[in-house]
């Protein structure tokens, strides 16, 4: 087993198969010396070896917030394959640095494939957050809204593309951006309106109030699904007795939906709810229950009582 970078690099190039996770973890934190080895190791591997290994280092970092895979990330978004581009996206997922905004900008509209344009004006959103938080410079701001706001605005563009710019425009409060959500309500294509419910809620505007609640009934599971996170972002009290009844859907996800939304709500009625859904026999419904209260007690309850609940979750 690779017990450095260098020999997990050699090893990599000589059995082109997917190593042990462990020895993965050499890519990470890498120093000067160390990136000069990757750049010059990576290209040379098998097309399936990057997939595998880029699709693994993209889990492992989901899982673990002390790993820092940025090097072979940024390396793999000029990679020739697709999709060690697109993991390479999704892997950059919590980095801010908005040196990333115009090599994203130019993904978005430049890359021949749909999954990598997509997953550009999905990882954009984060610098149009960033930017209404006036946490980054307001010109990087205004290249990543505009790339993200010509993408969901051209007629050619494929619809996985236009909806994954139109959540990340959601984080703005412009009229423009408003119009273009009530548009994508009225489309004809339902992935798109199944957008449009999202970047309702991301939105955090109560005008789509009436729109959310009619959706949590809806035939599709996934529009149920997005009415309910988005009732739960806007803090909908009215919701909670459909909510309620969404907690016994036939769709798993839309129940832990429900339940996460009514943690966002709060309230009596709310905590009622899920104290009951924490009995629940089904483990992934008394896990969403448990944390939905978690979240509840931090929100709006007396935080006392969150330490409390914590320490007895611990005993």
């Amino acid at each position: 087993m690779a017990n450095s970078l260098e020999t997990l690099l050699d090893e990599l190039d000589q059995q082109p198969t997917l190593p042990a996770q462990t020895a993965l973890y050499y890519f990470s934190e890498l120093d000067s010396q160390d990136i000069s080895l990757v750049h010059a190791a990576w290209p040379r591997l098998p097309v399936q070896l990057r997939r595998d290994v880029i699709t693994h280092l993209v889990q492992i970092a989901e899982a673990d917030f002390e790993v820092d895979f940025g090097v072979v990330f940024r390396l793999s978004l000029a990679d020739p394959d697709a999709k060690v581009r697109t993991a390479a996206i999704e892997g950059l997922w919590e980095d801010e640095d908005e040196n990333l905004i115009p090599i994203l900008s130019a993904l978005l509209h430049q890359d021949e494939a749909i999954s990598v344009r997509a997953a550009a004006a999905k990882s954009l959103g984060r610098f149009i957050l960033l930017g209404e938080l006036g946490k980054i410079r307001s010109e990087a701001f205004h290249v990543a809204y505009q790339a993200t706001l010509t993408a969901c605005q051209d007629p050619s563009e494929h619809l996985e593309v236009q909806r994954r710019a139109l959540e990340s425009l959601a984080y703005t409060d412009s009229e423009t951006v408003m119009q273009l959500i009530h548009r994508a309500y009225d489309a004809s294509e339902e992935k798109m309106r199944v957008s449009s419910v999202f970047a309702m809620g991301r939105s955090a505007d109560a005008r789509w109030s009436r729109c959310v609640c009619q959706e949590l009934f809806s035939p599709n599971p996934e529009m149920r699904y997005e009415a309910a996170r988005a009732c739960g972002e806007l803090e909908l009290t009215e919701s909670v007795p459909d909510l309620e009844e969404l907690c016994d859907d036939v769709d798993p996800e839309v129940q832990e939906s429900a339940l996460w939304a009514l943690g966002q709500i709060g309230g009596d009625r709310a905590r009622q709810i899920l104290e009951r859904y924490c009995q629940a026999d089904n483990e992934a419904l008394h896990a969403a229950a448990e944390a939905a209260l978690d979240e509840l007690e931090f929100l709006h309850g007396d935080l006392s009582d969150f330490f409390a609940r914590l320490a007895r979750m611990d005993d």
